[in-house]
């Protein structure tokens, strides 16, 4: 969808992830000794002090990534956390998530990009953490990191509705993946040749 891949249209965009990946976090961070987790490259010590909102608002001035890389770094974040149901998304791994998320995509998205070493500057680590951090996220993903024009297009329609409405949403299993913690779900079957088959990415 062309609005959401317009720049001035990412103010808007990066403002509504942030509040979802907010919720999301803290949700899973009540629920968080309920789980079984996994131990995890993205799990910090402690969390951040830069909000989520601002860590991306920084990505975005810094990266220098074509704002479609936004739109596929959170299909990556969704097919993520649906393949690795036990590591959640929280408070203590959503930033690294983050930076690790864009500087894939846009790596597979966009002809120009900086390297690790520079992202890694970008999101306040060390390259070696930059390294490791981008390999098992790939292996996470299963080295699936094809977005056909239908998916995006779709992540993009829903995500437009979801900005037009702002409503906040309500959790009703937060202790599960990005892809099965929100009542309002939309997590996209991996077959693309019918829209009637994506009915649940998480939003």
């Amino acid at each position: 969808m062309a609005e959401l891949e317009n720049p001035n249209e990412m103010p808007k965009l990066i403002a509504f992830l942030s509040s979802l990946l907010k919720r999301l976090a803290e949700s899973n961070d009540i629920n968080q000794q309920l789980i079984q987790q996994k131990i995890s490259v993205f799990q910090g010590l402690t969390r951040p002090n830069i909000s989520i909102q601002n860590y991306l608002e920084r990505i975005f001035k810094y990266a220098n990534c074509s704002p479609s890389c936004f739109i596929v770094a959170y299909v990556y974040l969704d097919r993520f956390t649906q393949k690795q149901p036990y590591l959640p998304i929280n408070s203590f791994n959503v930033h690294r998530l983050l930076i690790t998320s864009v500087m894939v995509a846009a790596k597979f998205m966009d002809d120009m990009y900086y390297n690790n070493a520079y992202y890694a500057k970008v999101g306040g680590i060390t390259t070696i953490e930059m390294n490791f951090l981008e390999l098992d996220f790939l292996f996470g993903l299963g080295f699936h990191l094809n977005v056909t024009p239908n998916t995006f297009q779709a992540y993009c329609v829903h995500l437009q509705s979801e900005m037009m409405l702002m409503q906040p949403l309500n959790f009703t299993d937060s202790s599960l993946s990005l892809g099965k913690s929100l009542n309002t779900n939309l997590c996209f079957n991996e077959d693309e040749s019918s829209h009637q088959k994506q009915q649940k990415l998480a939003v």
